[in-house]
Parts: C-alpha cells; sequence; structure tokens
C-alpha cells in the first residue's frame, strides 16, 4: 500500500470523525497548525520523525505542547500517527483532509499557472467558466511560469489541462512524429 493511499485512509477517518462532531474547519485549523509548527524548525521536525526516540516519550512531549490548544480529534490523530510509526506522514494526511473539506462543499483546488500575471477580471471570468463546465466552485491559488511562452496551465484535482503555447507547441511535435 503507497504512502498517499495510508494517508488518504488517515484522513478520511479523521474527516468522518470531525463531520460527526460538526467540527470540519476547526480540525483542518488545528491539523494545519500542527504541521506548520513541526516544519517550522528542522530540529523539531527531525525529532518528530525520528525512530530512534521512545514512542512515549515524543507523545508526552506532544501532548504537554498541543494538548488544551488544539481539538482531541486533532491530538489523537497525532498520537496516533506516534504510536503507529506513520509520522512521516502528518503533512500528506494534512494535505488529503484539506481535499476533504473542499470536496464536502462541493469545492476543489485550482491552480492556475501562467504566462504572466492575469488580471483580476481575467482571473475571474476563467474561474466562472470553469465553475459552470465542471459544476463545482474552486479555492483558486494562481503564479507565474515565465517559462510557458504564453497562455496557462489549470490542475483541478486529477485533471490537467495545458492551454499553455509551449504545451501546444508539445502537442503538435508528438502528432509530427506519430504520423512518421
Amino acid at each position: 500500500m503507497t504512502s498517499g493511499t495510508i494517508a488518504r485512509r488517515y484522513a478520511t477517518a479523521i474527516f468522518i470523525l470531525a463531520r460527526n462532531a460538526g467540527i470540519l474547519e476547526r480540525i483542518e485549523r488545528d491539523l494545519r497548525g500542527i504541521a506548520d509548527a513541526i516544519a517550522a524548525k528542522a530540529e523539531v521536525r527531525r525529532f518528530f520523525v525520528s525512530p530512534i526516540v521512545n514512542r512515549a516519550e515524543k507523545a508526552a512531549l506532544l501532548e504537554r505542547s498541543f494538548g488544551g490548544r488544539v481539538d482531541r480529534i486533532a491530538l489523537n490523530a497525532l498520537l496516533l500517527l506516534v504510536r503507529k510509526r506513520r509520522e512521516a506522514l502528518l503533512t500528506p494526511i494534512v494535505a488529503e483532509y484539506e481535499k476533504l473539506v473542499l470536496a464536502a462543499s462541493n469545492q476543489e483546488p485550482l491552480d492556475v499557472i501562467s504566462a504572466r500575471p492575469l488580471g483580476a477580471g481575467e482571473l475571474q471570468r476563467m474561474v466562472e467558466r470553469l465553475c459552470t463546465v465542471y459544476g463545482k466552485q474552486f479555492e483558486v491559488s494562481a503564479s507565474v511560469d515565465t517559462t510557458l511562452l504564453g497562455g496557462a496551465r489549470l490542475a483541478m484535482g486529477d485533471r490537467y489541462i495545458d492551454g499553455s503555447v509551449s504545451g501546444r507547441l508539445d502537442d503538435l511535435a508528438r502528432e509530427l512524429f506519430a504520423k512518421q
């Protein structure tokens, strides 16, 4: 079983518990906060993922650090990862959980990578058209990649649309070589 599959299973279990408690967003905030706090310092990250650190000692330290500051569901998930020696899955679990929360509100992440900065109107029109076509709402993140020559690349969950000039040229080259 791949680590992505395992992370998805943990995230789904946490999601179900949080949904039943009616605190999806709070758990999302807590999980993101825990992951960010651990990743903020290299020595903390090394301690957290180290297989030679005693699990009971690690769990006690995490309980002291996060107990009372985060919801019990988030803390118990963290302690379970320590018990099962799956600490390295924390970041993928948080990412999968965030996807589940978006999907529960009929949203999906949308990454727009364009050759130049898009104006607010351009980006809004593009997102509105995608909302109409796919029947979803999107949480948009936009970035610029000057190597694209022109156009944009879109990543929506597991869908990828390459509308860049360099992508079109690659498609054309593949077609030409396929016909030979």
